[in-house]
């Protein structure tokens, strides 16, 4: 059924997705099915919603996701798009089961990965740079930012390092309305995708223990050596 459901989102947008900065993807062939819930999900969330070439993407690796691993919390996907400034709500969890928003709002990039946009890229330990790709959710503990969740990276070379690495998702002050007031972007992390001290909790507990999370980045380094988009579509630099 969650395999159904994961298409209910991209049943409508037929053709070639085209990505930032050149990148072509083949349309992704989606069974026409669930066509009235993505009606009523676009009539009330459309505006809240991602990208539909993102959406589609990190949609079609969900399912890929699915086959490989154990998706212990299904009904769930996040979405990160490392693509847009920091100043902008990126981060996305949505309800695959009753397709809605269920927080859309703002997320940190690493102190190494760039300013107010996410630039560079790492998989080392002491980098403090943002790595992309696909997770999966782990365990939570209470730390020194309070209440973290753990993610594992799933893409080999590009975030598998991530529990090496301490990358997590926890709240964090500098991620806020008025941090960008006052600075013109979000503070930055070690590394980690942190969020709103006041979602921290509630969006842990809804993702946490074996949800996908995936962190788009409109980069080549990225785009052209994750097996999971290259399984997903072939790209074409244009």
């Amino acid at each position: 059924m969650i395999k159904k459901l994961l298409f209910v989102f991209v049943l409508i947008f037929p053709g070639s997705v085209i990505h930032p900065r050149g990148f072509a993807f083949d349309s992704i062939v989606v069974p026409p099915v669930l066509m009235e819930s993505i009606k009523v999900l676009q009539a009330t969330d459309s505006t809240n919603l991602p990208s539909i070439q993102l959406l589609e993407t990190a949609l079609a690796g969900y399912e890929k996701v699915a086959e490989k691993q154990t998706l212990h919390r299904p009904e769930v996907i996040t979405i990160i798009d490392f693509g847009l400034p920091s100043d902008k709500e990126r981060l996305w969890v949505i309800d695959l089961v009753h397709p809605k928003v269920l927080f859309h709002c703002l997320v940190s990039h690493g102190r190494n990965s760039g300013e107010i946009m996410a630039e560079h890229f790492s998989n080392i330990p002491g980098s403090f740079a943002s790595s992309p790709g696909f997770y999966i959710t782990g365990e939570t503990y209470i730390g020194k930012n309070g209440l973290s969740l753990t993610l594992d990276g799933i893409e080999k070379g590009i975030n598998d390092k991530a529990r090496e690495r301490a990358i997590v998702m926890h709240g964090a002050d500098y991620v806020s309305s008025d941090f960008v007031k006052t600075y013109g972007r979000l503070g930055r992390s070690q590394g980690c995708p942190a969020v709103p001290k006041e979602l921290n909790k509630e969006i842990i507990q809804t993702i946490k223990g074996g949800s996908c999370l995936f962190i788009y980045v409109p980069k080549a380094s990225y785009l052209s050596n994750s097996r999971i988009i290259k399984e997903i579509a072939s790209i074409e630099e244009g």
